[in-house]
């Protein structure tokens, strides 16, 4: 293990379809179409386990929960997240704070930020201070801007546990 702070970056996009819910940071948003994933498609709850598992220097989400496996199918994207929480413990870190960008043309997140970031440092057992939630379009360019799906980037903040 190595001593004092890592950094790691996570990053999840999918594909928006008719006919599923759509939950974003462990929030459920009314919305006509949800995020399609093997799991319950949390793009970013899945990009917050990525930043987390690449500052402990551990194995990608996919890795860890792959999308072939059927124990995985449908899967609460909260319960990974704190499954991943436990590794990272396990690896000697915790995480301190969690900076996070969701990519959306629609729907318009400026209400949901702060559930959101609340849901995150839930899971985190973080301050809600810890985490910041950031909306931003693609100003109609490209597939994100057409709202065909929804991506997330995220850089999270782990310490040693000593």
């Amino acid at each position: 293990m190595n001593a004092g702070w890592r950094v790691g970056i996570g990053y999840d996009i999918h594909r928006l379809v008719d006919g599923r819910p759509l939950v974003l940071g462990g929030v459920r948003i009314d919305w006509p179409q949800g995020l399609l994933g093997h799991s319950d498609g949390d793009a970013v709850l899945h990009a917050v386990a990525d930043a987390l598992l690449g500052a402990a220097a551990l194995p990608d989400l996919g890795d860890l929960f792959p999308d072939t496996d059927p124990a995985y199918q449908g899967a609460d994207s909260r319960a990974l997240l704190a499954e991943v929480v436990s590794k990272v413990a396990a690896a000697g870190y915790r995480p301190q704070n969690i900076d996070c960008i969701v990519h959306a043309e629609r729907p318009k997140l400026s209400e949901f930020k702060e559930p959101i970031a609340r849901s995150i440092a839930a899971i985190l057992e973080l301050d809600p201070g810890a985490v910041n939630v950031k909306a931003k379009t693609n100003e109609g360019l490209g597939p994100l801007g057409s709202a065909e799906g929804i991506a997330c980037t995220v850089v999270a903040l782990l310490r040693t546990d000593d």
